[in-house]
């Protein structure tokens, strides 16, 4: 294949060519990182939460009654809750796993030098805290009922145990090794031994960075307050009939209540990324459609570029060209622009991710994504000019006798 006919071919297509190589790098541009965002919420609506989800649903309570009166109301709910039939075990707490909001505190080893700093969920919870979520101890142990304490508010009282998530225990300490040793948490300064590791437990936040969507620490708190949460567990086909009895049973102790929602961690999980899936989707429907342009964008100027050159395609085989060697110049031409875009293109999306970095704290692309779009254009323009070069190959070798 001689490069010289067809750069030739191509200054004197010069406009269309360009526009198709610029039309390419746009598509790459967006591609690349369309690619790495919708991968980044497909994989946080993925991230297991650690808890038994589809055995687990929620209650919201908000109290009416007089502050006095709650604890001795939210110890006879607990009670309630864990005798109705199917129900393995429940607690009260300030937040859960896909709750959309919760509570965070700096931890730290390291007070006297104030850094580092590791930010982290903080849910409070009794010794069946573990048993109800289905939370996988590693190391350590449970808190035990000693341990437990009445939460009335923020405190600098040192607690008598803290329980962490082993990636909580990867960032205070570069060994993991933990237990035993003192954590403080900011802003209270509040100090507990750190007693167990659970494998996983992911914070309330959907949006959470990766770096820190496991960051999570159990309290030993009974949590008491105007509003809180009621997480149960059921047997597996126990789900439908306990969240029909958990709220009449609760009002049947006191109606000095609001119930404001029952809720499965499986619709929590739906709710909460409702949004990123319908960006993945979007994102998605604009590849496609930015695809499908730069497709239709070869097939139409490669047909254009056939239909001017049939004279000198007839000349070519009246001289001895073969079919297949008038479909490789095409390709090659299809090649050649798109080699050209796709190094531009490649410019154009790490400028962007590069933006996006400074401005929207996204993450830096990684090459993958842009190797990957990279391919999908090229193999793309070698597919779109298979049809115009497969008109073109047809020419008959009598079409270089024809006159204008």
């Amino acid at each position: 294949m001689h490069l010289r006919p067809i750069l030739s071919a191509m200054r004197r297509n010069r406009t269309g060519a360009v526009l198709i190589a610029l039309q390419m790098a746009i598509t790459l541009a967006i591609l690349g990182n369309a690619l790495f965002i919708a991968q980044r919420q497909l994989a946080a609506m993925t991230h297991p939460s650690g808890v038994d989800e589809a055995d687990i649903f929620v209650i919201a309570n908000d109290w009416t009654a007089n502050g006095a009166q709650v604890r001795a109301l939210a110890q006879a709910d607990i009670v309630a809750l864990r005798s109705l039939p199917g129900v393995i075990d429940a607690y009260v707490t300030n937040s859960y796993p896909l709750e959309k909001a919760g509570w965070g505190y700096m931890f730290t080893l390291h007070p006297e030098a104030h850094r580092p700093l590791t930010q982290a969920a903080a849910y409070f919870g009794d010794e069946q805290a573990l048993r109800t979520l289905g939370l996988r101890l590693v190391a350590g142990r449970n808190f035990n009922a000693s341990e437990i304490e009445n939460f009335t508010g923020m405190s600098s009282k040192p607690l008598r145990g803290v329980i962490v998530t082993r990636q909580l225990a990867a960032e205070l300490s570069a060994t993991g090794a933990v237990l035993g040793r003192i954590v403080t948490m900011m802003p209270t300064s509040q100090t507990a031994p750190i007693i167990g590791i659970v494998d996983k437990l992911q914070v309330p936040w959907p949006a959470a960075a990766p770096a820190v969507v496991d960051n999570a620490a159990l309290l030993p708190y009974r949590f008491l307050a105007p509003s809180d949460f009621y997480v149960i567990r059921t047997r597996p086909g126990a789900m439908a009939a306990a969240m029909k009895a958990a709220p009449a049973a609760l009002l049947a102790i006191s109606r000095g209540r609001i119930i404001e929602k029952v809720q499965t961690l499986t619709d929590a999980r739906r709710a909460d990324f409702r949004g990123q899936r319908g960006l993945a989707v979007v994102l998605a429907l604009v590849c496609a459609m930015l695809l499908t342009v730069t497709a239709c964008g070869v097939v139409g100027l490669t047909s254009h570029w056939v239909g001017q050159r049939r004279r000198q395609i007839g000349i070519r085989r009246a001289l001895g060209a073969t079919r297949w060697a008038i479909m490789r110049h095409f390709h090659a031409e299809t090649f050649l622009i798109g080699a050209a875009g796709v190094v531009l293109g490649v410019a154009l999306a790490v400028s962007a991710n590069l933006w996006m970095v400074e401005k929207l704290a996204m993450q830096r692309l990684p090459p993958g994504y842009l190797l990957i779009g990279v391919a999908v254009l090229l193999i793309l323009g070698q597919l779109a000019v298979l049809w115009p070069a497969l008109r073109a190959a047809s020419v008959p070798p009598a079409e270089a006798t024809r006159t204008v």
